[in-house]
């Protein structure tokens, strides 16, 4: 059964994004940024240099785009509460890794920060931001989100940004979804791209949690958008998962020892795309 036709049917965002086939984006996890709990005062340079270098190993080991997320800020605020310095020294994280590779970017702003990514990404011009939260609700670690398409969509178009794409979850992990229950992730996917996102993402319960082809099967089923997935992809899973998806964000299993917080290790990097190679 086809999905449902809720709004006229637009060419794929992905392609325009990434000129191969089931594309790999990798994660570069920031540290703690000043104005954040867990801040200690760790020189910017150092910070942005560690972003550089692992952009550089990610675009060596043949990736095909990287991801910027402040995901040191936890406890990440409310995105009404993301700071000014926040944006700023996300901006300058991002501007120094784009200058230094050739490799497309994206940017995520946790939490659920979709406008204050959305200035970022046409700053320092990215391709995308991933936005966990992009239509409906849920309760997360930060409490209650609110979807946030219509907002981010008139911020995107009032700064000229429609080239931004934006890659939205649809079944965000570390959250309840009891709001939604009577809502399938199918419907769930329908309500994603009628609310204008670009790219639908399928993921894990947390970071590094496998997602299951099952999920991703659910998604496809109610939208005609791309659909990749969001955590967890290891080469082992490459098989399973890429038959099923379009493409994968890859971030704790790149890292040494699936730490998130680690730097990230160049030979997991060439293992995946290794086994990505054998599925394209």
């Amino acid at each position: 059964m086809s999905p449902p036709v809720v709004m006229p049917l637009r060419p794929s965002k992905l392609a325009d994004l990434f000129p191969v086939k089931k594309p790999i984006i990798g994660v570069i996890h920031l540290a703690p940024l000043p104005g954040a709990p867990f801040y200690k005062g760790q020189p910017l340079r150092e910070i942005y240099d560690a972003a550089v270098q692992d952009a550089r190993v990610l675009a060596e080991g043949g990736i095909d785009g990287i991801m910027i997320e402040n995901a040191g800020d936890m406890p990440f605020s409310r995105p009404e509460d993301i700071g000014f310095e926040t944006v700023a020294f996300l901006t300058a994280a991002c501007e120094a890794v784009r200058a230094a590779v050739a490799t497309p970017i994206g940017i995520t702003c946790v939490a659920n920060g979709a406008i204050p990514g959305l200035a970022v990404a046409k700053a320092v011009d990215a391709k995308w931001v991933r936005v966990n939260q992009w239509a409906n609700a849920y309760i997360a670690n930060e409490g209650f989100l609110n979807g946030e398409a219509s907002r981010a969509l008139r911020y995107r178009a009032n700064i000229d940004a429609h080239d931004i794409a934006i890659l939205a979850d649809v079944h965000v992990k570390f959250g309840a979804h009891q709001i939604t229950a009577d809502r399938s992730i199918t419907e769930q996917a329908t309500d994603a791209e009628w609310f204008g996102a670009d790219v639908l993402i399928a993921t894990g319960t947390r970071t590094g949690s496998p997602t299951q082809p099952e999920e991703v099967d659910e998604v496809r089923a109610g939208t005609h958008l791309p659909v990749i997935v969001g955590s967890g992809l290891s080469p082992a899973q490459v098989p399973a998962l890429m038959a099923a998806a379009d493409g994968a964000i890859v971030g704790q299993w790149l890292k040494i020892e699936e730490r998130w917080w680690n730097r990230i290790d160049p030979h997991r990097v060439e293992q995946l795309m290794t086994a990505v190679a054998k599925v394209r």
